[in-house]
């Protein structure tokens, strides 16, 4: 798992090709196969030697030439695979061991290894079928190192005694220190095969370096043959594999297969649910990480649930002639590519081969040492073990993540792999409500006097919002909001919550919600309703973003029944500007719907000007009067009038391409609008639209132009009052985007 390898260079699909490729990922698939397939079935004896290494070729056979059909993920190699191994190994020990009950023997445990392969294969399937290829990436790192890591030191510990020849039943540590216990000819074979597989790419890159190893190996052997004669025999040889095996031909293993699945019992069907449960999110796991460093590879894109659904009808096949179950793998399929297979073809090439090699080469095959095996094995399982979880130890953040892995990996060895997939599972979902909580929902806090609405507003408002701004406050939410958060929230909103009377909270960066969050909330409306003040909610999120529709979900539970009085605005301003308008009308401050229309000399503006220049300035406006709703321009409109506002409100809309619209700035009486139009005379880049009723002033540039010839003062002191409202919108879209912008 910590093997780089560079991107290949693009070549085009060709029959040679795939032929080479198939072909050289056969030569690295060969020998892992047979040595997973003897890894398993030696658990049961060491009689069975033969049987595992045929169904570990078997396996290979099946995988290659069914899944490549479905998957349709070019380059792709599958065949058995190391945590097929460790699962498997792992399910014959604990039910031979009698951990659960009566101890099996092997006659009983062969239908049960069936069951297995065939429920993870439908597992697969399944996973496929629903949509699940893209879920079980997902699953937590730590758990996934920890456990490829727990199979890599399961290998190695079940090989070590398999390299010294100890004898079944030796504990591991007598055996080491014990030399006299040692079977040197196959340690020598072993160690070989070790030196010939870590050094073979530092020497070749057209040979794999596990077929390096195996010819080593095996040229050791017999080469210690010639002076120890007894290793050249073949019965009753425990240093070799020993003949193939297999139960008759092809179509009598289906029936066979088929018989013993009818020999299990419900009681035997539930032992072995979680282990085909976990085998085959390992299988999926183990695949999709391959296809997803074969896309980096090939600059392809693989489609996870179609080869889900591949590797799990290949399982099948699989099982069905009495194969091991397997997966997509990174070593032949990293062999495959580079030697040129650029198609599924290429699959399909190498399940033949394998398949040829069954058939033609089941003499030779029966001599391969089992010492050359170990060591082929021993190293996979150092490949497998991930090395770099000892970094995480340097920062203090990476320790929990190593203490999950840890656990992961002391559990898989004191209990089993299936006890050590749950409890990695579990510490991950801890550790995601410790970030929840520890990283905190809440993103801003404001009170009314830190942040105002996008309504421009006289300065006698703006002094009344500033002094009593504490009655409202805004709280931006972020994360999810559930019963490992909500207690947080409680807590940092309490002492606010002594003094609101407004609280509006911001939900577009919230992700998820649960019935904890809505109790919360449910409190927080009571206690402002004492105070005659309302909780408020904007930026309601729904749809596929989320797991629930807000506002249903906050509708069925009854926060948001009729005359509850909690409130929901579309955006975040709309809950500002009516808070504002509540704390203004609370404090004195008369509705702008109520007063009057305000003459030209009461507007800001223009109030220092003197009669004459009033009355002058009036000759030069144009009165206004819109129904709400109705446009005072749209973008892309020519025009060279800023408009004063009399009575009303106008909203300033930034259209978007999207057809929604992006709110700049509410422009109440007494404001400004179109500035920019009258300074350049260009065309409007936004639209505005009356919010009620409007009434208003238009100054056309052209007129103001000659009454301004006659009198530059006045000229330029109306131009100074417009640049100072330019530049005070300026620093209104500043603070926007800093807020936006802040971290």
């Amino acid at each position: 798992m910590d093997n780089q390898s560079p991107p290949s260079e693009q070549t085009a699909p060709s029959l040679s090709g795939d032929l080479w490729g198939g072909l050289a990922s056969m030569l690295v698939a060969l020998p892992s196969s047979i040595a997973f397939g003897i890894l398993v079935y030696s658990s049961l004896g060491a009689e069975y030697s033969g049987r595992g290494a045929m169904a570990g070729l078997l396996g290979a056979a099946a995988l290659g030439l069914v899944a490549p059909f479905i998957g349709r993920n070019p380059g792709l190699i599958s065949a058995p695979c190391a945590p097929a191994a460790a699962v498997l190994t792992a399910l014959i020990a604990e039910l031979g061991s009698g951990s659960n009950g009566s101890a099996l023997n092997a006659e009983t445990l062969l239908p049960i290894l069936a069951w297995t392969t065939l429920l993870s294969a439908l597992f697969q399937v399944l996973y496929g079928a629903l949509g699940g290829g893209k879920l079980i990436k997902f699953i937590p790192y730590q758990v996934v190192t920890g456990y490829l890591s727990s199979v890599g030191l399961i290998i190695a510990m079940g090989q070590i005694p398999k390299l010294f020849g100890f004898q079944k039943g030796l504990p591991l540590f007598a055996g080491l220190t014990s030399p006299e216990l040692w079977k040197w000819p196959g340690l020598v074979v072993g160690l070989v095969t070790i030196a010939a597989t870590v050094l073979a790419p530092k020497l070749t890159k057209r040979i794999p370096a596990a077929i390096c190893g195996l010819f080593a190996g095996v040229a050791a052997y017999f080469l210690i043959g010639l002076f120890v004669p007894s290793l050249l025999q073949l019965e009753n040889n425990p240093l070799v594999i020993g003949a193939i095996k297999a139960n008759g031909p092809i179509l009598e293993q289906v029936r066979s297969q088929f018989s013993a699945l009818v020999r299990v019992d419900l009681a035997t069907l539930k032992l072995v649910l979680v282990p085909a449960l976990t085998l085959s999110v390992l299988l999926s796991i183990d695949t999709l990480k391959t296809c997803v460093g074969l896309d980096a590879l090939t600059r392809g894109r693989h489609q996870p649930n179609r080869e889900l659904i591949g590797q799990g009808v290949g399982n099948l096949a699989s099982f069905f002639v009495g194969g091991m179950p397997g997966a997509g793998t990174m070593g032949p399929t990293l062999v495959n590519v580079t030697s040129g297979g650029r198609t599924p073809r290429a699959g399909v090439i190498e399940g033949v081969c394998v398949l040829l090699a069954v058939l033609l080469l089941g003499p030779w095959i029966a001599w391969v040492p089992t010492g050359a095996l170990a060591g082929i094995l021993l190293v996979i399982a150092w490949r497998m073990f991930d090395r770099h979880v000892f970094k995480l130890l340097l920062h203090p953040h990476g320790r929990v993540d190593f203490a999950v892995i840890a656990a992961v990996v002391v559990v898989a060895l004191s209990v089993d792999l299936i006890a050590a997939s749950g409890v990695g599972i579990a510490l991950a979902i801890l550790l995601f409500i410790r970030d929840q909580i520890h990283s905190g929902v809440i993103l801003r806090k404001s009170e009314l006097g830190q942040i105002a609405s996008k309504t421009l507003r006289p300065g006698e408002e703006r002094l009344v919002l500033a002094e009593k701004g504490r009655e409202g406050l805004v709280c931006m939410l972020q994360g999810n909001l559930f019963f490992g958060t909500t207690d947080q929230l409680y807590s940092q909103l309490d002492v606010d919550l002594q003094h609101t009377r407004f609280l509006l909270l911001d939900l577009r960066r919230v992700r998820s919600i649960d019935y904890t969050a809505v109790h919360l909330f449910e409190q927080i409306h009571s206690r402002l309703k004492e105070r005659s003040g309302s909780l408020m909610f904007s930026g309601m999120p729904s749809g596929a973003f989320v797991q629930v529709q807000f506002e249903k979900y906050m509708e069925e539970l009854g926060l948001l029944k009729e005359g509850n009085g909690v409130i929901i605005w579309e955006t975040m301003d709309e809950g500002l500007e009516w808070m504002e308008q509540q704390i203004l009308l609370s404090h004195g401050m008369a509705s702008q719907s109520t007063q009057p229309a305000f003459r030209l000399s009461e507007i800001t503006y223009f109030r220092q000007f003197d009669d004459a220049t009033i009355s002058a300035l009036e000759r030069c406006m144009t009165e206004i009067s819109l129904d709400a709703g109705a446009k005072v321009f749209s973008q892309g409109d020519r025009g060279d009038e800023v408009f004063f506002v009399r009575k009303g409100s106008v909203r300033v809309l930034l259209p978007l391409e999207t057809g929604k619209y992006h709110h700049l700035i509410t422009v109440s009486s007494g404001g400004v609008f179109g500035e920019m139009a009258f300074l350049d005379n260009g065309t409007r880049n936004v639209d505005a639209v009356a919010k009620e009723p409007l009434h208003l002033y238009g100054l056309s540039r052209s007129r103001f132009n000659d009454y301004s010839r006659s009198d530059a003062a006045v000229g330029a002191q109306l131009f100074a009052r417009i640049a100072l409202a330019i530049a005070q919108k300026l620093k209104d879209v500043n603070k926007e985007l800093r807020l936006l912008e802040e971290r």
